[in-house]
């Protein structure tokens, strides 16, 4: 499958990787970080078929990340954003990256980031229109007035949104109305909800991207975190010299 990579117009401060690729049919068994549990609950093959090529492009990600995909599962957290982990059993504590992932009209979008950060990444056909009767859905206030002057943007305010939603790993439990986006500024900057978020956009081959991304993300613990934990803890509490113990002038 052809995989593209997707270049931000601005460098980000941390290491980054943005990949896309066109959405397939995969047979589950080829998709490492498919779920089983999760795949059945697609009823539309248009669903499954986002969904396993997201899955398969992750992997292809982690794999240009220097990263070992057998060894890694995608979690969910509560508010079903997908967090990486190292599979039960695993006993490698090397930090995972935070992960954004998107599909839109044929194609599937991931986004990696240096661990410690959260990124998301959203994208829809450039020339695709809203239409003026959902704008107050998305905006609010000044922003709504600026959108119903400038509809023909309305699309790259919406992936903006989207954007921004995955990388508080809230999805559409934030209502759009609550993003303000500051759409002329070429690095967006966005205070919400305590966090400090910064967004660029960019046309890729016809297609409006929207990348966003702030410095703090959700890790999901394992029992070998725990355990890993304990050990060093008591490393720390306890003597862990080797061999026996001499006392100077004394044998």
């Amino acid at each position: 499958m052809n995989i593209e990579e997707l270049i931000p117009p601005h460098p980000l401060p941390v290491r980054t990787l943005c990949l896309r690729c066109p959405v397939e049919s995969i047979e589950l068994e080829h998709v490492m970080l498919a779920s089983v549990d999760e795949v059945s609950t697609f009823a539309v093959k248009k669903r499954r078929d986002e969904h396993l090529s997201g899955r398969w492009l992750l992997a292809q990600a982690l794999e240009r990340w220097g990263l070992d995909a057998t060894q890694i599962e995608v979690r969910r957290t509560d508010l079903r954003a997908p967090v990486l982990a190292y599979l039960p059993g695993v006993w490698v504590n090397t930090a995972l990256p935070s992960i954004g992932i998107g599909h839109s009209e044929g194609w599937a979008y991931v986004a990696l980031i240096d661990s410690g950060w959260s990124i998301g990444i959203d994208a829809e056909p450039a020339d695709r229109g809203i239409a003026k009767n959902a704008f107050d859905m998305m905006s609010s206030g000044n922003e709504l007035i600026w959108l119903q002057q400038h509809p023909t943007r309305a699309i790259e305010l919406w992936t903006s949104k989207e954007a921004v939603q995955k990388a508080m790993q809230m999805g559409m439990h934030l209502n759009p109305r609550k993003i303000e986006i500051p759409i002329e500024e070429e690095i967006k900057k966005i205070s919400i909800e305590n966090l400090k978020i910064q967004l660029i956009n960019w046309n890729y081959n016809g297609a409006m991207v929207a990348l966003a991304w702030h410095n703090q993300s959700v890790q999901l613990r394992t029992p070998e975190d725990d355990l890993l934990d304990a050990t060093r803890k008591a490393m720390q509490e306890q003597d862990w010299g080797v061999g026996c113990k001499t006392t100077s002038g004394k044998v």
